[in-house]
């Protein structure tokens, strides 16, 4: 079986280091891998192939820093030429990101298999670009392996069951990869050391409705500030982060650094007092190392994270993100259920796939 896998952003290339991995210990998968280039400089690409030991991508597309449809566009027509000439048999996509949806649609147009990983998954705010582009990907995908049980009935509930489409709950490729390079994460010097700091909150910010939202941004800057008398707050910085405080001319008293690769943030994340994000995929990562989460949002694609008390909404209003951390820091919780499976998603997709 020959795969083409489309991939271009930073949780797009932890979820292969996990299912390029089990295709290649099948012996029966070729996988083609294609990096659209949408996350593109050192921090956010190239150390994750490195530390993650993923193939190194046949086609680096290179195409990046555009508006939403310019990017879809560019990634359609170029993703198109590598298919023509390859003629996979199937096509795979991971998540919600423009790479995803043009990877789906370029694929679907010349009548080949389309595979989502991380199918199903729903946060109903049609104002994210991510929601547009997983709702696209879902419907026009063949074979679709949700994360989790809601997923599977969030496509129930918009009727693929009379689609032509197969849909199979596996767990979360996610959970797979954190059980794979924790050990590994482990064995690096101690990243406390390298911050200076004994106790702290883990807070990422990089979404677009928070920082490119002048209102949204000062407000959670001022939330961490706040946080950050009380409890050092400790900020890896995006590149899109970085941009947005320059351009309102925020300056945050909490400790930024730079970048921090993926076992590093395994690291920092596992050695936090809590987490503060904006991220998807950082919600379940804190589940996995048995942290809490705030999640600085409206809305979450992860329900079963919020239902269970493991993380909590708060939106952008500094008063109740102060409030949310402060209740999370006193909340005891076993992180005891499998939501996500058992860690071996990737093994069950390529054997299914192999079926």
């Amino acid at each position: 079986m020959k795969i083409v896998t489309i991939i271009g952003a930073r949780p797009q290339f932890i979820k292969a280091a996990a299912v390029s991995r089990a295709f290649e210990e099948s012996k029966k998968i070729e996988e083609i891998i294609v990096h659209t280039g949408q996350h593109f400089d050192t921090s956010m690409s190239e150390v994750f192939f490195q530390e993650l030991q993923i193939p190194v991508p046949k086609y680096n597309l290179s195409i990046n820093s555009l508006s939403h449809g310019a990017m879809t566009g560019r990634m359609l027509e170029e993703i198109e030429k590598v298919l023509l000439l390859e003629k996979p048999d199937c096509v795979l996509v991971y998540g919600d990101t423009n790479s995803t949806v043009a990877g789906a649609l370029a694929a679907k147009k010349l009548h080949m298999k389309v595979i989502h990983v991380e199918a199903g998954l729903r946060s109903f705010n049609m104002a994210m670009p991510e929601e547009i582009n997983r709702i696209v990907t879902d419907r026009l995908s063949d074979i679709l392996f949700c994360p989790t049980e809601q997923a599977v009935k969030n496509l129930i509930k918009e009727g693929f069951e009379h689609f032509n489409c197969k849909y199979h709950c596996v767990g979360d490729v996610m959970y797979d990869a954190v059980l794979h390079f924790l050990p590994i994460a482990e064995a690096k010097p101690d990243i406390k050391k390298r911050i200076g700091l004994d106790q702290y909150i883990a807070c990422t910010l990089h979404r677009q409705e928070t920082t490119d939202n002048k209102i949204h941004f000062k407000n959670v800057i001022e939330a961490l500030d706040v946080i950050h008398k009380q409890i050092p707050v400790v900020l890896p910085i995006h590149p899109r982060t970085k941009k947005m405080l320059q351009s309102f001319e925020l300056e945050p008293e909490f400790k930024i650094i730079e970048p921090l690769g993926y076992l590093d943030m395994l690291n920092f994340v596992s050695g936090s007092a809590l987490v503060i994000t904006d991220s998807g995929g950082l919600q379940k990562e804190a589940y996995f190392l048995k942290k809490c989460c705030v999640i600085i949002r409206n809305d979450t694609e992860w329900t079963e994270l919020t239902n269970a008390g493991y993380a909590m909404l708060t939106g952008y209003d500094p008063t109740v993100i102060n409030k949310t951390v402060t209740k999370l820091l006193d909340t005891k919780l076993s992180f005891a259920e499998q939501f996500y499976g058992d860690g071996g998603a990737a093994r069950i997709i390529a054997n299914t796939l192999l079926k």
